[in-house]
């Protein structure tokens, strides 16, 4: 349930304000799990964005819609038969379609000799090398993820490659066949596989605020959320809602000194693609600031989720102390604070990559990727209210 767990008590000298608060966390989340799945371009994304349109508009803001397009993948059928018995599943979003009597062969686990290839991997998997290379086996004509989140059902892998489709048409499987599965795949069993999908040409839509600071010589700060997902997603994704709506309260309270852009962006799950529009429309400003580039706040996923811990990632140490300075006022330092080295998973990846500065936000959610992953007993909603208090916080005074 919200508010319970290490931080169901509220922190020392929290006032009535602190109360409001809670009750806007609790409010916007519970909106955000109206939507539906979140995943991008589809109905629940469009009902995600306006809503969150209206609630900037709401505060006073003046939001904008960045569209950009894409050919999204709609599953027609994907399962796995096997015994005259079809197990379901949701096909990968950046393999190859197969057709509608999909590929029949005989199973394997990964390194044997087969035509399926069965792997048990987490959601997790999809940022090694070692996910890409046993998508691309040479030889292997499916493959067949059997899904191994942190708790059991159909955590789901991001599709990285989604505008570049590889390997063999692949499919998600749930972690509950996992016995029989491996068992079949350990023995060749025979088996069809079926991953049948269409693509549409469809468009998705970043939600983007502007406020102009009164010196625009002075280098943009941008403050990011991602706001697609698999599934409802409430706990990945509304930890970062929150904290984005209670920055964009506070900044314009505070009018800045430069310019601030908060942008809510679609695509995550595929590769980020709402990102890449977003940059493309800014040239450079994800490189360092002495080069042109922006800096970046970026609210990553799982912040607040039930039982879950937060990290703090930035490769500037004055990012890194203001941010645990802020937590740590608010009644919710870090758990961990990660080496200035260390490539973000999410958005900021592509900046770390580039040079840029940044400070990320991330937690951990047991039920990351699963549709299980629901309003109110995925987060902690008064964790996510000390969290979004510090990053209201934080992004007002880089503002400055």
């Amino acid at each position: 349930m919200p508010g319970t767990g290490r931080d169901a008590g509220p922190a020392a000298g929290t006032s009535a304000v602190a109360a409001e608060a809670v009750a806007r966390a609790e409010a916007w989340l519970a909106a955000w799990d109206g939507h539906g799945d979140h995943r991008t371009a589809t109905a629940g994304d469009a009902a995600g964005a306006a809503w969150l349109a209206g609630e900037a508009a709401a505060l006073g803001a003046t939001p904008r819609f960045e569209d950009f397009r894409l050919d999204r993948l709609d599953p027609a059928a994907a399962y796995l038969e096997l015994a005259g018995h079809r197990i379901g599943g949701v096909p990968a979003f950046d393999a190859p379609a197969s057709d509608a009597e999909g590929i029949a062969g005989r199973l394997a686990l990964p390194g044997g000799e087969g035509d399926i290839v069965v792997a048990e991997l987490s959601p997790h998997a999809v940022y090694s090398g070692e996910y890409q290379a046993l998508r691309r086996r040479a030889g292997q004509r499916g493959f067949a993820i059997l899904c191994a989140g942190d708790a059991p059902g159909m955590a789901l892998l991001n599709a990285e490659q989604f505008r570049e489709p590889y390997g063999a048409p692949t499919i998600h499987l749930a972690s509950e066949a996992r016995g029989p599965l491996l068992e079949a795949a350990g023995s060749g069993a025979p088996a069809r596989l079926v991953a049948h999908s269409r693509r549409t040409r469809a468009a998705a839509r970043n939600v983007v605020v502007t406020i102009r600071g009164r010196d625009p010589a002075r280098t943009p700060l941008v403050v990011m959320t991602p706001r697609s997902s698999w599934w409802q997603s409430t706990a990945e994704r509304g930890g970062g809602i929150v904290c984005w709506l209670e920055s964009l309260r506070a900044l314009l309270a505070e009018p800045p000194a430069c310019t601030v852009v908060l942008a809510a962006t679609s695509g995550h799950e595929l590769g980020h693609l709402g990102l890449d529009d977003f940059v493309a429309r800014r040239p450079g400003w994800d490189r360092p600031p002495d080069q042109g580039g922006a800096r970046w706040v970026h609210y990553g996923a799982n912040i607040g989720a039930a039982g879950g811990r937060l990290s703090l990632m930035a490769p500037d140490d004055a990012l890194r102390a203001l941010a645990a300075a802020e937590l740590a006022r608010a009644g919710r330092a870090p758990d961990r604070v990660a080496p200035k080295d260390q490539v973000p998973s999410g958005e900021t990846r592509d900046i770390h990559r580039a040079g840029g500065a940044y400070l990320t936000l991330v937690g951990t959610n047991r039920l990351f990727h699963l549709p299980q992953d629901r309003w109110p007993h995925a987060v902690d909603a008064a964790a996510i209210a000390r969290i979004a208090a510090a990053a209201a916080r934080i992004a007002a005074a880089l503002a400055r």
